[in-house]
């Protein structure tokens, strides 16, 4: 798993960019609104504390077992960073998560980033992708939904398995 990592995706309107240390500055505005904290926890990082945040991210996964795969959503005609997707790949599957900000949200970013994340993976031999959503995150659950993964009965942490096998 290790000798995977983050490329530059393109989709029609987006680019999804390896993450960058160099990054924290523009998503610390991005993610600075409390109320997007309120499914995914927690409150909005300082520029400071995105940057150490994002420090131990592009370090990697201390187990060589698991990749950590980030990326950040830049819409092209805008030219301005909107969001995260993210993956941890390990042997047995790999979990996904992605946050749009605020002033984009409704825009159909998510899951346009969330569908090219599932097919990239499917070209790296990745097997099955999961994510977790809050059962009340609707909008959460039609991105799932949108990159073909569906709800499973699992629970963790209050919040729902979605899956997708890509492969046997």
């Amino acid at each position: 798993m290790s000798l995977l990592s983050a490329q530059v995706i393109a989709t029609g309107r987006l680019d999804l960019l390896p993450l960058e240390v160099a990054h924290a500055p523009e998503m610390a505005g991005v993610l600075s609104d409390p109320a997007l904290h309120t499914f995914i926890g927690g409150a909005p990082h300082t520029p400071h504390s995105l940057r150490a945040r994002y420090e131990r991210l592009t370090a990697g996964s201390p187990d060589p077992a698991v990749a950590w795969l980030n990326w950040v959503i830049r819409l092209r005609a805008e030219n301005c960073l909107t969001g995260t997707v993210q993956a941890t790949v390990t042997a047995s599957d790999t979990e996904i998560a992605w946050v749009v900000g605020t002033p984009w949200q409704g825009r159909g970013i998510a899951g346009e980033a969330a569908r090219e994340l599932v097919d990239w993976l499917s070209g790296q031999q990745v097997r099955s992708v999961i994510a977790h959503v809050h059962p009340g995150h609707h909008a959460s659950a039609a991105v799932a939904r949108s990159a073909g993964l569906a709800p499973t009965d699992i629970r963790q942490d209050g919040e729902t398995r979605w899956s997708r096998r890509l492969r046997p």
